[in-house]
């Protein structure tokens, strides 16, 4: 009972993280065309809880020992969701900015390679991890992936805050632009070097897919697959 009710929570904090996304959407929306201080707080919160979910989620299944072939999926789907709503409207607020501040122009220009970056590694990274599940690899996240997640969530925040806190950037000094473009900058270089690392990861299984006739598995079949391969694993394991 204990570990049913553990399991249900890891899901639901992993999941919570949609209605926080979608709040800091409407809240920053919100703010671009009604400005208050208080609309900002109240977007900051929510996007640094939902960061947080991230970190949490993972360390309480671990904790607890709950850690499934659903979480393991769940957790990127999230991460998915807050990359596909997060980047592209800190993209908006800036192309909103930059008409009535040339300042701005350069940076909204390396943000929307930022973002369309992002978006394109993480479709590349579906994509292989959809060839490979069906030769029953290991499609969790590695190394390189948790590090690029760990350090996109909190750094979503303080690009935000600089974005929003506009009427206060006169107050700043002038090579706070230059710490969050060094920021963004290091980031897209992350995204480089995670679709490095994860093509290198699930080459052998593409190169494999390519002269391999077209196989067709019910939904059934899939997770089947994925279930016998994880015994076989803890079996190893336990060797």
């Amino acid at each position: 009972m204990a570990r049913k009710l553990h399991l249900y929570t890891v899901n639901a904090i992993t999941f919570a993280r949609a209605p926080l996304v979608f709040l800091f959407f409407v809240l920053a929306l919100v703010e671009a065309y009604d400005r208050s201080n208080i609309t900002i707080i109240l977007a900051t919160t929510f996007l640094a809880i939902a960061s947080f979910t991230d970190l949490l989620d993972g360390m309480l299944a671990r904790k607890w020992k709950v850690e499934s072939q659903f979480g393991a999926m769940a957790d990127p789907l999230m991460d998915k969701m807050f990359y596909i709503v997060v980047f592209p409207t800190l993209l908006f607020l800036l192309g909103r900015q930059s008409i009535d501040d040339p300042v701005q122009r350069p940076h909204a220009l390396v943000m929307l390679c930022f973002t369309v970056l992002y978006l394109l590694r993480d479709q590349w990274v579906t994509f292989m991890r959809s060839i490979a599940v069906g030769y029953n690899a290991d499609v969790r996240a590695n190394w390189m992936g948790k590090l690029r997640t760990a350090l996109s969530f909190p750094s979503g925040c303080v690009i935000y805050v600089y974005i929003a806190s506009n009427t206060l950037r006169n107050w700043l000094p002038h090579w706070t632009i230059w710490c969050v473009y060094s920021l963004e900058i290091f980031l897209i270089i992350l995204n480089f070097a995670s679709i490095v690392f994860y093509t290198h990861q699930y080459f052998p299984y593409i190169r494999r897919s390519i002269n391999a006739k077209p196989r067709r598995l019910n939904f059934g079949q899939r997770i089947s697959r994925m279930v016998a391969a994880k015994r076989r694993k803890k079996q190893k394991e336990k060797t």
